[in-house]
C-alpha cells in the first residue's frame, strides 16, 4: 500500500492494475481550463481527470474561501465517480510538484481512505521517463463511496485564533504582505508564522528524504505537537502540500483551515499583520 508518495517507476510497474486508480489533478490558478486541456491533450494511461475548483472544492461546508472544503456527500459523490472503492489504491498526480494533487490526497484521508500516494516529481517525471501517454478523456466505471471524515482534522474560522501554532503555507512575499495577486487585502493572520509549501522540495522539484522533512518540522513546531498545528494558505489548496509533507516525516496528522487566507480576509473587521511574527524568522 502506498499512503505518501510513489516513484513514476513504481507507477509504470503497477499501470495495468485493475485495482488501481489514476487521477490527474492539474491546474492553473492563472488559466482554470489549462488542466483539464493538458489532461486532454496527453496524461498517464488510465488517468481520470479531477478539476480543484470544480470537484476538489465545493458548496461551502466550513468556510467561505475560494476554493471551499466539500461536504462528505459531495465526496463520496465524487470519489465514486472517480471509481474509487474502499480498498482501491489511488495515485494522485499534477504538473506542480503536489501542489494540487495533495488538495485530493488530503480529501481521500480525511475521509478515511488510507490507500493513496501522490506521484513524486508529477507529470515531469512521468515524461522525463519516457514512459506511454494518452490522449482524450477517460472514465471508471462508477462505484459506491461511503466514507466517513475526520472532523476533528478540520478548523473554522472561529477556532483559528485558539490555535496552540498557526503556519501560513504561502510564498513569504505574500505571507509578509508585501505582494498580493489573488486576495482582497495583503498579509497574514496575526500570530501565524511561514512555512512556504516548496520548502517541501529538493531541487528537483521531488520531496525531501524523511529524516530532512523530519528535521525542518520538528525546528518548525518547536514544542507543539504536530497534531495541534493547523495550516493554511490562500485558499485550502497548497497547505495540503505540507500536511502530506508532515505525514511523508512520519510525524501525526496535523489540522487544516481550509477556508485559508482567502476566508479570513473576506471580513473587513478581523485584524490583519503584515511582516514577519515577532521573534521568527520567516
Amino acid at each position: 500500500m502506498y499512503t505518501t508518495l510513489i516513484i513514476a517507476q513504481d507507477l509504470r510497474t503497477n499501470l495495468e492494475d485493475p485495482e488501481w486508480v489514476i487521477v490527474d489533478c492539474r491546474y492553473d490558478l492563472a488559466d482554470t481550463n489549462k488542466g483539464r486541456d493538458s489532461y486532454l491533450d496527453s496524461h498517464i494511461p488510465g488517468a481520470v481527470f479531477a478539476d480543484v475548483h470544480d470537484d476538489l472544492s465545493g458548496p461551502p461546508l466550513t468556510d467561505h474561501g475560494r476554493h471551499p472544503m466539500p461536504s462528505a456527500d459531495h465526496l463520496n459523490r465524487l470519489f465514486g465517480r472517480l471509481g474509487i472503492r474502499p480498498h482501491t489504491q489511488v495515485i494522485v498526480y499534477d504538473a506542480s510538484s503536489g501542489a494540487f494533487a495533495g488538495r485530493l490526497w488530503w480529501l481521500l484521508r480525511y475521509m478515511g481512505h488510507q490507500a493513496v500516494a501522490v506521484l513524486d516529481g508529477g507529470w515531469p517525471a512521468w515524461q522525463e521517463n519516457r514512459y506511454p501517454v494518452l490522449d482524450g478523456e477517460e472514465r471508471n466505471p462508477k462505484t459506491e463511496y461511503h466514507g466517513s471524515p475526520h472532523k476533528s482534522w478540520l478548523i473554522t474560522v472561529d477556532q483559528v485564533q485558539g490555535c496552540p501554532l498557526l503556519v501560513d503555507s504561502r510564498d513569504p512575499k505574500r505571507y509578509r504582505g508585501e505582494h498580493e495577486p489573488i486576495d482582497s487585502a495583503a498579509g497574514h493572520i496575526p500570530g501565524a508564522i511561514n512555512h512556504f509549501w516548496q520548502e517541501n522540495l529538493d531541487a528537483s522539484g521531488r520531496f525531501k528524504n524523511t529524516e530532512e522533512l523530519k528535521q525542518q518540522f520538528a525546528h518548525l513546531f518547536a514544542d507543539v505537537p504536530s497534531d495541534e498545528v493547523v495550516f493554511y494558505c490562500g485558499s485550502g489548496v497548497t497547505a495540503c502540500h505540507n500536511l502530506l509533507a508532515i505525514a511523508c516525516a512520519g510525524m501525526p496528522a496535523a489540522r487544516l483551515y481550509a477556508g485559508s487566507w482567502s476566508d479570513w480576509c473576506s471580513d473587513p473587521q478581523r485584524p490583519i499583520q503584515t511582516g514577519n511574527t515577532p521573534g521568527v524568522m520567516s
